[in-house]
């Protein structure tokens, strides 16, 4: 089975695999350069011990005083300095601390050759077992020439063994330090690698479940990343992918919406036509035979009145029969370029009789310019109307219906934007998307088919309604419906 590793794990492990190797190799430059750097300090350390020992010594070297140098040389040892070696033009031993001499390798043999430059010199690092502590000395070996003033002769050579105790203990100080540095610097290094994945990573992983929800449906994601990098792009297109695949789902709702409001239509249509052809023709029957018996002069008042009461009844059933005939049937438009303005003045004005009954406060509030509409004017008027009788059954007495119009673009093209609302008794909004279905009313009397023949008439136009939410109480109905000629 393969081992899922996460992608900021991965870039985790990478980066400090790299660190590692990175701070490890630059680590390992500079104790190198340091190293060279302290031995080199303790080698000219040591070549000016020996020159300012040589300077001591010249005046009993001159005069061949070997008990004097060999005093003087004593006088200097101590732990840093182990042995002191003076040797003769001759390369041969003139004087030397008691230590040494029992080390005859070291002490007879000279290292410098018999012609030497005043600068040249000789080193050499040794390790001395000390014969008797049985301690291994680690020695820094010196040699350099010696002359007198005034010649330009060699007079012999100094050789000197410096302890290394102190540069050992400088060295390690220094790759400690350097070790200290080395584990800040990585513990810098990963700590940054920790942010910066979860900076690059923390993106991506909101992408992924953002993918993973629209996988399963959900359109409506957005991915909230303020970066300006490639990072951001991705997001920024996410979005809008999200956002057009969200927008093409509501198409899609919007089409099958109307796919099924088609079929329930024409399965209506089917059903009315048969209903209508069986209806019509026993209730006209009926009708002539009720207006026949009216005409006779034997009625009684009370055998009339039935009668009549009988004929309003055919008359309100010929009504739906009309309503229901002219929901289903789907009739051609017959579009003109009208102002908005003008169809609902008229649609106005076919109401007056109910709103000064009533008492109505009716408010219009016409914003800006407003373009024309291509439209069928008598249908519009026909949805216009619908509403408003309904607003005017809905408010109490004095009460208040606002009309309201304005442009607005969207998806490229102006819209006309009509809003009808009143102070009435509103409607439940569990109930604002049935309202518009076939034989669905709320109210006591009525068929239930104005708002759906509204829809119907509106769709037709490529527009939309709905109803909005409103404060206070009352109901709102917002109409949209493109201006101009569709291109």
């Amino acid at each position: 089975m393969q081992l899922r590793v996460s992608l900021r794990t991965r870039f985790m492990v990478y980066v400090i695999i790299l660190l590692f190797f990175l701070v490890g190799l630059i680590l390992l430059v500079i104790e190198k350069r340091e190293v060279r750097a302290i031995f080199e300090e303790q080698k000219k350390k040591g070549i000016l011990i020996a020159e300012n020992i040589a300077q001591l010594n010249l005046d009993p070297l001159l005069f061949w005083d070997t008990e004097g140098v060999e005093k003087n040389i004593e006088e200097q040892i101590d732990q840093k300095l182990i042995y002191v070696v003076i040797y003769d033009r001759y390369r041969k031993p003139f004087a030397a601390n008691p230590f040494i001499k029992d080390y005859e390798k070291i002490y007879r043999s000279s290292n410098l050759k018999e012609e030497e430059e005043p600068e040249s010199y000789f080193f050499e690092s040794k390790n001395l077992e000390d014969k008797r502590s049985r301690q291994i000395l680690r020695i820094l070996e010196i040699e350099t020439p010696i002359f007198a003033k005034g010649s330009p002769k060699r007079w012999g050579s100094i050789k000197i063994g410096l302890s290394l105790e102190d540069m050992r203990a400088e060295i390690l100080k220094t790759r400690l330090m350097l070790i200290l540095i080395g584990f800040g610097g990585l513990f810098v290094g990963i700590l940054g690698t920790t942010l910066l994945a979860r900076r690059i990573t923390d993106p991506i992983k909101k992408l992924a479940e953002g993918t993973v929800k629209i996988s399963r449906g959900d359109f409506s994601q957005k991915i909230e990343i303020d970066s300006q990098d490639e990072i951001g792009n991705l997001a920024q297109n996410f979005n809008e992918m999200s956002r057009k695949l969200q927008l093409t789902k509501e198409r899609m709702e919007i089409a099958q919406r109307k796919l099924i409001q088609a079929e329930k239509l024409a399965s209506i249509g089917r059903i009315s036509a048969g209903i209508a052809h069986e209806i019509r023709n026993p209730l006209t029957s009926v009708k002539l035979n009720i207006q026949k018996v009216l005409e006779s002069k034997q009625l009684e008042d009370i055998e009339r009145d039935h009668l009549s009461i009988s004929q309003e009844g055919i008359s309100q059933i010929e009504y739906f029969i009309k309503e229901l005939l002219n929901f289903t049937r789907v009739s051609d438009l017959n579009l003109e370029s009208f102002p908005i303005e003008q169809i609902i003045e008229e649609s106005v004005k076919m109401i007056a009789d109910s709103l000064e009954l009533k008492n109505i406060q009716l408010k219009k509030d016409f914003q800006g310019e407003i373009p024309e509409v291509y439209v069928d004017g008598d249908k519009l008027r026909q949805v216009f109307l619908n509403i408003l009788r309904n607003a005017c059954e809905a408010v109490d007495k004095e009460g208040r219906i606002d009309i309201s119009l304005s442009s607005k673009k969207d998806d490229s093209r102006k819209k006309v934007r009509i809003e009808i609302s009143d102070d009435g008794c509103g409607i439940p909004e569990k109930d604002w998307e049935n309202i518009f279905e076939p034989f669905y009313t709320t109210k006591a009397s009525g068929i239930g088919l104005g708002l759906a023949n509204a829809r119907k008439i509106i769709d037709q136009h490529k527009g939309s309604i709905r109803v909005k939410k409103k404060e206070g109480k009352g109901a709102c109905f917002e109409i949209f419906i493109p201006c101009g000629e569709e291109k």
